[in-house]
């Protein structure tokens, strides 16, 4: 079965709810190519490689959560720029991307496949006041240790976690927003979590979350957000009748 490219981006733009958020890169159709999709390849970020494999794998299309034109970025279309739009249009393979609207979305987002694997419930948005803001605060259904939540997130992401705080210690209010969201960790003190999980860290974080009484996991940017994309794309297969393949390129970041 197939589906044209102009009903799946509308179908994934309205899903998504795009037209909510404020990004740093535009959201959707980022680069044109055929104008039917059957097979769709996913992948966390559109970088060279993820590209030839969806070439060896003769995708119409591939969705992304990192795609390109990104605010501030240098325009001119030369070097590394040139090669990945060169490999897309010779191929004539459509590019799809979604950032923000794939962190926050309820069933298929990166925050709230994480969440769900890691047996995270009753989940709320942990900035509320804040229509497009991504992150979330829930329980574990009973304390437990932060290392076997380490351990945890260790198997299941296949890399061993950063984990500043005591191992011992019981955590069971849980906030986590997937990537690059070390900043929200004030965020998760406002709400009164016992631990806050994203992918990167930086410097002062550490010392926030020692001052702060917080245990502060950073499980890697591409591992915590390989699980909307791969969710997102079974849902359109199923919706439209699509060959899947999610294709994961390591990064060790």
């Amino acid at each position: 079965m197939s589906v044209s490219l102009k009903e799946l981006v509308h179908y994934i733009d309205q899903l998504l709810d795009v037209g909510r958020f404020r990004d740093y890169c535009p959201n959707g159709l980022q680069v044109e190519g055929r104008g039917e999709v059957r097979r769709l390849v996913s992948g966390v970020t559109a970088c060279q490689a993820l590209l030839d494999a969806a070439v060896a794998a003769r995708a119409d299309a591939i969705i992304v959560h990192h795609g390109y034109f990104w605010r501030g970025e240098a325009e001119p279309v030369v070097g590394m720029k040139r090669r990945r739009l060169a490999a897309l249009l010779q191929h004539d393979i459509s590019l799809l991307a979604y950032h923000l609207p794939l962190d926050a979305h309820p069933e298929l987002g990166n925050n709230a496949r994480l969440g769900a694997l890691l047996g995270i419930t009753d989940s709320q948005p942990l900035r509320a006041d804040v229509a497009d803001a991504v992150g979330n605060i829930g329980q574990l259904p009973e304390p437990r240790s932060a290392a076997g939540l380490v351990a945890d997130i260790a198997r299941l992401t296949g890399r061993e976690p950063l984990h500043v705080g005591s191992p011992g210690e019981l955590v069971q209010r849980i906030g986590w927003c997937t990537g690059a969201a070390q900043s929200y960790i004030q965020h998760a003190v406002a709400a009164g979590a016992d631990l806050f999980l994203t992918g990167e860290a930086s410097e002062p974080t550490v010392h926030i979350a020692r001052e702060e009484g917080i245990h502060f996991i950073a499980a890697g940017h591409h591992a915590t957000e390989r699980y909307g994309v791969q969710a997102l794309g079974a849902h359109l297969a199923e919706a439209f009748g699509l060959e899947h393949r999610f294709i994961d390129i390591d990064n060790p970041v």
